[in-house]
């Protein structure tokens, strides 16, 4: 499923099969995550991606075939590979450990072809082996929605009672790492979002309500997933006292202006940027110990269109997931 111009749907176009390259491997896509992400791509709200582009970038699958000098992955391995594609391994970010901000680096569904489709070329570097207690439409959002949920909720700190800001496919996989870890989760959502709300409580938030109103409890730090930038200011009067707000996205409307006084007291502002391979190696290695379980929705490749649909109204419980046919 190809997006050939933004703010388009996407089309079903048969490709000439893609070969690896030198440290690459073609993957059959078993399974491929539908993004937020992937719907600011193809709404054009994201700068300058490939064109024609082939989105997704929570894939999981099996390498089929290895490109040279590959080293680490041999054929019929099970792999996850996420929106990090690339890195020059060179730069200061990269020397510092701070690979997701190289950059150079290319993105799996934006700069370089992603998993809306039958076969997936990528780095070798950037595939981590899967795990077999979660079949590929369940593991799938683990590879963005889990790894930048986990890498945010890292961000928030030692918070014990955090905020959820939009809950979907991020929040109900970082709700439960957080209980696991013994936090207090509070949902926040749309007004009269009742849905919503029960899904949060089921998978471990305490309390759920309206994500612009009075939080019942001060808050340690709280993670913003939704798009919103009304919610920074909502966020900052939830929070204690040099607490923090940690902006999950990679595009949010504009911040409207709020007084300092939400800021004053040594509260903190700061968003999350991609992810690195340390990221994914440490949360990988800790979902199956929690155990995370994903509530996904499946589509046949050809029906992206009805998935990115059904992300953008609001009306989907978890993630959604294409399967190939």
């Amino acid at each position: 499923m190809v997006l050939e111009r933004t703010a388009s749907d996407l089309v079903p176009r048969e490709l000439p099969d893609p070969r690896p390259g030198p440290r690459e491997v073609l993957v059959a896509v078993g399974a491929c995550g539908v993004c937020r992400t992937d719907l600011h791509a193809r709404d054009g709200e994201l700068a300058d991606p490939k064109l024609p582009l082939v989105l997704g970038h929570e894939i999981v699958g099996v390498v089929r075939e290895t490109g040279t000098n590959v080293t680490r992955l041999r054929v019929g391995d099970r792999v996850g590979v996420p929106w990090l594609g690339w890195v020059c391994d060179e730069c200061a970010h990269c020397r510092a450990g701070r690979e997701n901000l190289c950059r150079n680096a290319r993105f799996t569904g934006y700069q370089r072809d992603g998993g809306y489709a039958e076969l997936a070329v990528a780095d070798e570097r950037f595939c981590f082996p899967i795990t077999s207690d979660l079949d590929d439409a369940h593991a799938a959002p683990l590879m963005c929605a889990g790894l930048i949920g986990y890498r945010a909720l890292r961000a928030a700190g030692d918070a014990s009672r955090l905020g959820v800001y939009g809950f979907g496919a991020a929040a109900h996989i970082v709700t439960q790492v957080a209980r696991h870890e013994g936090r207090r989760v509070f949902a926040f959502t749309r007004a009269a979002d009742e849905a919503s709300r029960r899904f949060a409580r089921s998978v471990g938030a305490e309390w759920a309500g309206d994500a612009l109103g009075p939080s019942p409890e001060p808050l340690d730090a709280a993670i913003i997933f939704a798009p919103a930038g009304e919610l920074v200011p909502a966020a900052l009067r939830a929070v204690r006292p040099g607490g923090t707000v940690v902006c999950a996205g990679i595009y949010m409307s504009d911040i409207p202006s709020f007084p300092y006084a939400l800021l004053w007291e040594e509260r903190t502002i700061r968003s999350v940027a991609n992810l690195t391979r340390r990221d994914g190696e440490e949360f990988l290695a800790l979902a199956p110990r929690v155990p995370v379980r994903t509530t996904v929705r499946a589509y046949g490749l050809r029906h992206a269109n009805e998935a990115l649909a059904d992300l953008r109204s609001g009306s989907l419980e978890g993630a959604a997931v294409l399967v190939p046919d």
